[in-house]
């Protein structure tokens, strides 16, 4: 009995001294990653020199896209994040790593949706992969096959009009940004199963599956970081018993595809592709057709419902909120109100001709067969297309970076060069906040610098889709939407914040999610011309 009593006081008197081991080498490990990485030079706040989970926690509090923002204002292009990840803001950052042919960082291996048996482009970080499984999904996504659902995406917008119809004869506040929410993902689930979710039309979320997207953003933008030890969590069991958010959106997306297998009436939609090239290649399973489903699902629709709706809210920006566009995606505060952002302090920009001009384009025959504007009358804006873009550089969708692994060799950026195995990553609001690239005037709402000068330079570090191997695919599919919902609410309805005073209120986890931010619409009267001798402009086909 003596020596059991001995023994467990030696044993317990051990804790005491193994938790001193492992502070000291805690504190070792921080003070090497502090002053003696090969990244001691780059600034940025000191929490982040030693551990990720200084990122982790401004991803948590919903402002990551601010903070970087700010942190590249204080210290210039180069700011460190994570023992091992620098934040690049740089004019040649997009070329230099978003364009070439870099491994994409582990992170991105959490978008394998539900669990890591179902790879799909986004989630496979090397390059040449990435490229072989993607060739067989780009028939779905060419522009000539977007626009053969159109119909379908009229028929979406039908019902969201009919919404606001509502909610402006009630004369009632609107929660706008949810309904447009509600048509991108029918408009999704209609590109690829040929039958939308039935959001909008009910009006509703339905199985929780928007509120289950919400909880997958702030899970996904975290998890990425942790992706080798969450492998016991994120398992095919897990999947299967719904105990995560990946495996509630798996749910949602089989039951689709399924239900589009027994639709023998279904046609040209993107599984429709998918399923001719696995007939022709036998490398494309079911699963990885799935896989592409669940991404499309996943990511496609809230980045889309913010730009739709960005429009209404510049007040965060120092601009009055504006209701003039609206914004299909949904990201953040200035993504959702990248649109609308002109009312108050920009009210000339309303006069510019927008509504005469969408009536001018469309044909009388178009405009009594469909409540909405069509693609090719709304595309043909040229001022429209300037403020959405303009919408989406001051508020972009997505607020996460994007993370690239320097290859062997390094890479060298402004003079500083950077070892092999270092992340460097582009933060899209942070670039297109950039003086050194958009002027003085970064920080303004400004539509007209697209209509002149060199616009190319421009568009090289408009990144709103990504670049490079890693550009959106359904980039298309999402311009259409964007251009349909914004001409259409501009042309027939009146749109203002029902307290001019309130600020734009999102969170930025993986996406901006904008909440809280009801409007008052009302029927807009046609009877008056607005300033009918401005005409469109020219422009390159090949440019959004």
């Amino acid at each position: 009995m003596i020596q059991i009593n001995s023994v467990n006081s030696e044993v317990l008197v051990s804790w005491p001294g193994f938790i001193t081991e492992l502070a000291l080498l805690a504190f070792a490990i921080a003070v090497h990653r502090r002053y003696f990485s090969n990244l001691s030079d780059i600034p940025g706040p000191f929490w982040a020199s030693v551990t990720r989970l200084w990122h982790v926690w401004i991803i948590l509090e919903g402002k990551q896209n601010v903070r970087l923002k700010a942190l590249h204002r204080k210290h210039g292009q180069f700011v460190r994040i994570a023992p091992n990840e620098v934040s690049v803001c740089h004019p040649d950052g997009s070329t230099l790593l978003l364009r070439a042919n870099l491994h994409k960082g582990d992170w991105y291996s959490v978008t394998a949706v539900p669990d890591y048996r179902f790879q799909n482009p986004m989630s496979t970080t090397n390059p040449k992969m990435k490229k072989a499984l993607s060739k067989h999904f780009t028939a779905g996504y060419a522009l000539s096959q977007v626009l053969k659902r159109e119909p379908d995406v009229d028929e979406n917008i039908e019902h969201l009009l009919r919404w606001v119809e509502k909610y402006a004869e009630d004369r009632m506040p609107m929660d706008l940004d949810r309904f447009i929410t509600y048509t991108t993902f029918d408009n999704i689930g209609s590109a690829l199963f040929s039958e939308p979710i039935g959001f909008i039309r009910a009006g509703r979320d339905i199985d929780g599956t928007l509120r289950n997207n919400v909880a997958l953003s702030r899970f996904a933008a975290v998890a990425g970081f942790f992706i080798g030890p969450l492998r016991i969590l994120i398992n095919p069991l897990n999947s299967w018993l719904l105990l995560l958010p990946m495996g509630r959106l798996y749910k949602t997306t089989s039951v689709a595809i399924k239900k589009r297998l027994h639709n023998h009436e279904a046609h040209n939609d993107m599984v429709a592709h998918w399923l001719g090239a696995q007939q022709k290649s036998g490398e494309l399973s079911l699963r990885k057709i799935e896989a592409q489903a669940n991404v499309n699902v996943g990511a496609g629709a809230e980045p889309v419902s913010h730009v739709v709706y960005s429009p209404l809210r510049q007040n965060s920006l120092g601009f009055s909120p504006l209701p003039i566009l609206l914004n299909p995606s949904q990201t953040s505060r200035q993504y959702k109100s990248s649109f609308c952002i002109i009312l108050i302090q920009h009210p000339r920009r309303l006069a510019l001709g927008f509504v005469t001009r969408i009536h001018r384009r469309e044909s009388l025959k178009a405009r009594a067969m469909v409540a909405s504007v069509s693609f090719h009358d709304a595309d043909n804006l040229t001022y429209l297309r300037a403020c959405i873009k303009e919408a989406l550089r001051v508020f972009s969708p997505t607020t996460m970076g994007l993370p690239r692994v320097v290859a062997k060799g390094g890479i060298n950026i402004a003079g500083r060069h950077f070892q092999q195995g270092t992340i460097l990553s582009v933060s899209s609001h942070a670039v297109h906040s950039s003086k050194d690239i958009w002027g003085d005037d970064a920080d303004q709402w400004n539509p007209e610098r697209w209509l002149s000068g060199d616009t190319k330079k421009l568009d090289r570090n408009w990144i709103v889709f990504s670049a490079g191997y890693m550009t959106c695919p359904g980039r298309h599919f999402a311009w259409m939407q964007i251009c349909k919902m914004a001409a259409t609410l501009l042309r027939n309805y009146n749109i203002r914040q029902v307290n001019p005073k309130n600020q734009w209120r999102y969170q930025a986890n993986f996406t901006a999610l904008t909440h809280s931010w009801p409007v008052w619409v009302e029927k807009r009267e046609h009877e008056g011309n607005m300033h009918p001798d401005i005409e469109t402009l020219p422009r390159d086909r090949d440019q959004f």
